[in-house]
């Protein structure tokens, strides 16, 4: 058994295709037909459903994919381990990290870097329920999200950041009700644009609507905070999002804010898996998380 046959598979699961499997690995599409083949000879195993197509794995090649993950990890971090043994200003690492904590990035990337100057990263968008299940499979070594969507019984380690405080937010030529703290009955027939109903920071805000027996005014629904952040400036509508998902600081002179009342929020923070070889890099880099506290940044709002 060679590992090449374990990242034929690795890339056929992913691309569910047999040409784009076989260019991303940089083979032919016969030489990954023929690598699958002899490893399924090997294991004396179907690993995959074909005829002339890709139809997907069969139950004893998911079992045979996920072993595949864990071993090519595991010699990804030895390899990176032994590079981050002869230089260690340098190593690479992927974060997932969830839509409203997008902004909180750069301050995480700006401790990383202080520690460790040459670190490449890859940062990609998922939802909470998405990270922990990238960073089962080890195609993610971090992921910055709700702490209350890590499974109590996983195998994961968790360092909370900051407690989120959600707050509406709007141009400061917007007309609001009267207040600095408003309830859910303040903004009743405030249009609103707000994020995708499958965001865990929607669903909170659903959760204190329903509660309060309110139907909101929502004119706009989206997964792009880009689109939120320059509805909202153009001044004819409002939104409910954490602080830490409120535009860049040079952006918020033209915004007004005011706190939620009763609006409990989860802890974010960063998350891994709990695993005995953990590479170098990603024990220095988890040591870094501990000693952050980013609770006065992103934590809280002045109303204004």
């Amino acid at each position: 058994m060679f590992l090449r046959q374990l990242t034929y598979l690795i890339a056929l699961d992913r691309f569910r295709h047999f040409s784009r499997a076989a260019e991303s690995c940089g083979v032919s599409q016969p030489a990954l037909s023929a690598g699958i083949r002899q490893l399924e000879t090997e294991l004396g195993i179907t690993i995959i459903q074909r005829n002339r197509r890709f139809y997907g794995l069969t139950a004893e090649g998911e079992r045979v994919l996920s072993w595949a993950r864990q071993t090519v990890a595991a010699l990804d971090g030895l390899r990176q381990e032994a590079a981050f043994a002869q230089d260690v200003a340098g190593g690479s690492i992927a974060i997932g990290v969830m839509p409203p904590a997008i902004l909180v990035i750069p301050t995480l990337l700006e401790s990383f870097r202080a520690a460790v100057p040459a670190l490449h990263v890859e940062v990609k968008v998922y939802s909470s329920n998405e990270i922990v299940q990238l960073l089962r499979e080890h195609t993610l070594q971090l992921g910055l999200m709700y702490l209350d969507q890590v499974p109590a019984d996983g195998p994961f380690e968790k360092h909370a950041l900051y407690a989120e405080e959600h707050v509406l937010v709007a141009a400061k030529s917007m007309s609001l009700p009267a207040g600095r703290v408003f309830n859910w009955k303040d903004i009743e027939n405030v249009p609103l644009c707000l994020l995708s109903r499958n965001m865990r920071s929607r669903q909170l805000v659903d959760d204190g609507f329903r509660q309060a027996g309110v139907l909101p005014n929502i004119l706009l629904e989206t997964d792009t905070l880009e689109l939120l952040h320059a509805e909202i400036l153009k001044g004819q509508i409002a939104s409910i999002l954490p602080v830490a998902a409120l535009p860049e600081r040079t952006g918020r002179e033209s915004l007004q804010t005011r706190r939620m009342a009763g609006f409990v929020s989860p802890d974010v923070g960063v998350v891994r898996l709990s695993q005995p070889n953990s590479t170098a890099l990603l024990e220095r880099l988890w040591g870094v998380t501990q000693s952050l506290e980013l609770a006065d940044i992103y934590g809280a709002a002045t109303a204004s």
